[in-house]
């Protein structure tokens, strides 16, 4: 996420402020990168970028995780049913589905509305019990 947090801030690096939002998984939680922004946000108007503000997802919100359903699909296609011989093979694998994923999106950009509107899985409507991960997988 810190590596990822820089991208955004270069990215980024003409905006006053950008929002890092995530699911409260507690899991998710981590002292590094918290010291990290708060480090970054107190050089707030040096070359450091924008200050970023957290926008944390409630608990058991999966269903506004846009993330969630990525990872479902990367999960698929690259974890499930895996015989990695090491961890760093499997995390290679993970890192190339991503490489090649977001190559395709920047070779191919479009808005995902019409292939994905009108073909959720669920009823499109607020329920706690909705939730975005792919149901065959935990």
């Amino acid at each position: 996420m810190i590596k990822l947090l820089g991208i955004l801030k270069a990215e980024y690096r003409h905006l006053d402020r950008i929002f890092l939002s995530w699911d409260a998984a507690s899991w998710h939680v981590s002292k590094k990168l918290l010291e990290h922004i708060e480090l970054g946000n107190s050089c707030v108007g040096t070359p450091s970028g924008p200050k970023v503000e957290l926008a944390p997802l409630p608990a058991g919100a999966q269903f506004l995780n846009v993330i969630e359903a990525v990872f479902s699909g990367m999960s698929r296609a690259v974890i499930h049913n895996s015989n990695y011989a090491s961890v760093e093979e499997a995390k290679a694998a993970i890192d190339r589905y991503f490489l090649e994923r977001n190559e395709n999106f920047k070779r191919h950009p479009k808005r995902a509305g019409n292939k994905i509107w009108g073909k959720e899985p669920a009823v499109t409507s607020f329920s706690e019990s909705n939730n975005c991960k792919d149901s065959r997988y935990r």
